[in-house]
């Protein structure tokens, strides 16, 4: 059974998110404003928090700092704010996801279960990283990627760029987060490379490049890989 930390001081929706998440037999933590969050965190030992930014008492940004001072939780914002600059502030703080209000309860429920399972321990280090999906197959450790049983030539930068999406499966991945591990840290406002080198993997890897499955763009925040 997994436990859940709610925090938002909007009781309907806190109330909304207790009933469902019990219902699917999940422990129920909640919380009204950023202190007793941060408190519930360190004693509770959430296995995802799902986070409001507009707090009485700090930012949400700030509570995400704080609980990245010290663990990894999956962190999935739940919030009215809409802008990319406050989503993409909330992602290089460290949240692993963003959904805004007014939000479906199933895409909710669904990108919590994702948060969950990528945060399950990872196979032993002796085994290799293969991600397979209905189209090609990634060997993280071989640095291969196969499609229709052929070996799929990469740069080193379309693999950098593959590498750090796919290492993150069904997590949001920020612009800025991507220029930086793939360019480097100077960089973090050059959102052209990510447009030319997406539009190449799409390319060489998905079945149809103009509907893309596996490389989703999230507009002016960042993108995602879906196995």
């Amino acid at each position: 059974m997994h436990r859940v930390l709610v925090v938002d001081d909007e009781p309907q929706i806190v109330r909304a998110l207790v009933i469902n998440l019990k219902a699917r037999k999940y422990e129920v933590d909640a919380a009204q404003d950023g202190a007793t969050a941060l408190k519930l965190a360190a004693d509770r030992h959430p296995d995802v928090i799902v986070l409001d930014l507009g707090l009485p008492d700090m930012d949400g940004v700030d509570v995400i700092r704080g609980i990245r001072g010290w663990t990894r939780v999956p962190i999935l914002v739940l919030s009215a704010r809409h802008s990319s600059d406050e989503k993409v502030q909330a992602l290089d703080a460290g949240a692993d996801d963003y959904v805004t209000k007014p939000f479906g309860m199933d895409e909710l429920l669904a990108r919590l279960r994702a948060a969950v399972r990528r945060a399950e321990p990872s196979a032993p280090a002796g085994d290799r990283a293969v991600v397979t999906t209905d189209a090609f197959t990634v060997d993280l450790s071989a640095k291969k990627v196969n499609r229709d049983g052929a070996d799929v030539r990469l740069t080193p930068t379309e693999w950098h760029l593959l590498e750090v999406l796919v290492r993150n499966a069904g997590r949001l991945v920020s612009q800025k987060q991507l220029l930086r591990e793939v360019w480097g840290p100077s960089y973090g406002t050059e959102t052209n490379y990510l447009r030319v080198y997406m539009a190449q993997l799409r390319r060489k890897l998905e079945a149809d490049p103009a509907h893309p499955r596996h490389f989703v763009t999230e507009p002016g925040m960042g993108y995602r890989f879906e196995q």
